[in-house]
């Protein structure tokens, strides 16, 4: 996060120096123009450290061109850092503090820089009216100290310091305090410095709070998802470098659809409100709440590790149930997490865990009323809860991250399952499967359902147990090689262009070369997945097989598939009945299809079912 150092406000009466506020830019020019035509010559003779015993010559004008060129700074600490640079070029000055008023906790949060480089940070309350800050700051008058001890900092107790309260646009918005042993000298500049300060914090800020408004979401008022996304790059950036952990907390508010759908949106945004607001007021200010998406939220929890995620992600959804909401009942959210380096070190695997994570909260559903919180280090990836889980967030992200993620989760596969077998290998591909399916949910269960056809299919013409354990297994993989195609190809809701058509062509040498060949385990199921397209009179695809060509068990596959395929519904049409796909299975027979293999599974097609 940004650096902050903040402030507040009273009154009181004390120093000999009114503040102008806030600085106007003829009202710059002029005084500038009446400090540089003259130089001033100080002599110190301190015994602090930091003084030294020789004639500083302070020239007005290169002070005041150093602090012009600083100007076009956009981080208000870099924009300090400078400005304490130009002080100590051209004054002898121990150190240099800003302090910005901070309304939530009611206090000045002040940050020191030495001129050895080292920083020191403290908090000054309002409510400590005898601490000369807070006097300059409520009175907005120049106060002078002989020492700091003030500041509880043993280190600089014997400096002489000057307060300068920083107002703008009448209003004051900290102070800046600079370690001078001659700062009744340097009076005039430092009026002038501070207004300078004053007016670019100000301008600063206004300018950090627009950037703010344009990722704030505008029904909770915390980040949008735009807004999340850059401040975790920030964030993954500073962990990487300070070699912290981080951790990402993504809640799903459950029952938002329904809830708006029976009630109305009205009740569905007070619900969304509600949970947005406990998580502002339970997470610490370091810590960045968004809206990631219409009912979910998303946490950055910088340098925490995934038992302290848990512990946040424990009260947070302790804290929802513990509210009422009228028809609905208790708030209850699904919650996943992720770590960063833990878990990935990719900002989008990141989020990808998380919300995988989230998916199998909400499948596990709830204990005593209370959700399940699951991190991503938690779950077998395997699992077909995981899996399909995970299946889900890449259908929602594909748009976006392409098929580099499927890519990996195909050499996932292939490498936790190198070696696999009997009743193992069929759990594996039946949520590898289910993994697929999830990509298109209009052919829900579509390789279950293949499977079991081809199944059918393959006892009734009398095959031997062993080849049809075979063909049950590679009808279930069959279509992995969608895993490659693009949604916008799978989900079209009219037909196919050229070049579509030409994509969609490919998932059979795709689920072949790249699923299949890698691993040992499956390689002899390359036939199935690779011909299950190819028709008899040479007209399918990859490779224009003809007839005798085609591997008995690519054809069974192919009739099952085809048949499960005249029979589901589709975006653009509803499935057939029976009847209806049985003729066209007819109609194809021996030129499309086996036609041998269509009788027999006519025969069969009515105690299937659809």
């Amino acid at each position: 996060m940004k650096q902050e150092i903040n402030i507040n406000k009273e009154k009181a009466n004390t120093g000999n120096y009114n503040v102008t506020s806030p600085i106007k830019s003829g009202n710059l020019v002029s005084k500038v123009n009446a400090l540089t035509h003259r130089n001033l010559t100080i002599q110190t003779s301190m015994t602090s450290p930091y003084t030294t015993d020789i004639g500083i010559t302070i020239d007005y004008k290169s002070f005041v061109d150093e602090l012009i060129q600083i100007n076009n700074i956009t981080s208000l600490s870099d924009f300090y850092v400078s400005v304490y640079d130009v002080i100590c070029k051209n004054i002898d000055s121990g150190f240099f503090a800003i302090g910005l008023y901070k309304e939530k906790s009611g206090c000045i949060n002040l940050r020191l820089k030495d001129k050895l480089g080292n920083y020191y940070s403290t908090k000054i309350f309002l409510k400590d009216n005898d601490n000369p800050i807070i006097t300059a700051f409520n009175s907005e008058k120049i106060i002078y100290e002989d020492d700091v001890s003030f500041l509880k900092l043993a280190y600089f107790k014997n400096n002489p310091v000057v307060i300068l309260p920083l107002v703008s646009v009448n209003k004051c918005i900290g102070i800046m305090m600079i370690a001078d042993n001659n700062a009744r000298q340097n009076a005039e500049l430092y009026t002038l410095l501070s207004n300078y300060v004053a007016l670019v914090t100000h301008n600063l800020d206004l300018s950090e709070k627009s950037d703010k408004f344009v990722n704030t979401d505008n029904l909770t008022l915390l980040y949008n998802h735009r807004g999340f996304q850059e401040l975790l790059s920030d964030e993954l950036s500073r962990a990487a470098t300070s070699k912290t952990q981080l951790s990402v907390i993504m809640m799903d508010i459950c029952n938002i659809t329904k809830i708006n759908r029976e009630m109305g949106h009205a009740k569905g945004d007070e619900v969304i409100k509600l949970v947005a607001e406990n998580i502002r007021k339970n997470v610490r200010e370091s810590d960045i709440a968004a809206r990631y998406g219409g009912d979910e939220l998303g946490i950055i929890l910088p340098n925490t590790s995934v038992e302290q995620a848990k512990y946040v992600a424990e009260y947070l959804t302790y804290s929802l149930s513990c509210f009422y909401i009228d028809d609905v009942g208790p708030v209850k959210v699904s919650v996943g997490i992720s770590t960063y380096p833990d878990c990935a070190v990719d900002k989008e695997k990141l989020l990808i865990l998380a919300e995988q994570a989230m998916y199998i909260s909400k499948a596990k559903g709830y204990k005593d009323g209370m959700s399940a919180i699951i991190s991503s280090s938690d779950f077998n990836f395997w699992d077909d809860i995981a899996l399909k889980s995970y299946a889900e967030v890449l259908t929602k992200r594909h748009a976006q991250l392409g098929v580099n993620f499927e890519d990996e989760l195909i050499e996932k596969f292939n490498a936790d399952h190198a070696d696999i077998s009997g009743n193992r290998i069929f759990e594996i591909a039946t949520s590898l499967a289910g993994a697929i399916d999830a990509k298109d949910p209009y052919t829900k269960d579509h390789s279950t359902s293949v499977s079991r056809y081809s199944e059918a299919l393959a006892r009734a013409i009398n095959l031997p147990e062993g080849e049809v354990e075979r063909i049950k297994l590679g009808a279930l993989l069959h279509d992995v090689g969608k895993i490659g195609i693009p949604e916008t190809v799978l989900q079209k809701e009219g037909p196919l262009s050229d070049e579509e058509w030409a994509i969609m062509k490919q998932h059979p040498t795709i689920g072949a070369e790249k699923v299949l060949m890698p691993n040992s385990s499956l390689r002899d199921l390359i036939p199935i997945v690779k011909y299950h397209h190819e028709r008899i009179d040479g007209k399918g695809y990859p490779e224009k097989l003809r007839d005798n060509e085609i591997p008995l068990a690519a054809k069974i596959v192919a009739i099952a598939d085809t048949y499960h395929a005249l029979t589901s519904d589709r975006p653009y049409r509803k499935g057939m009945n029976i009847e209806k796909a049985i003729s066209i299975l007819n109609e194809g027979a021996g030129t499309q299809w086996d036609a041998d293999l269509v009788r027999t599974f006519i025969g069969i097609a009515p105690s299937l079912g659809v």
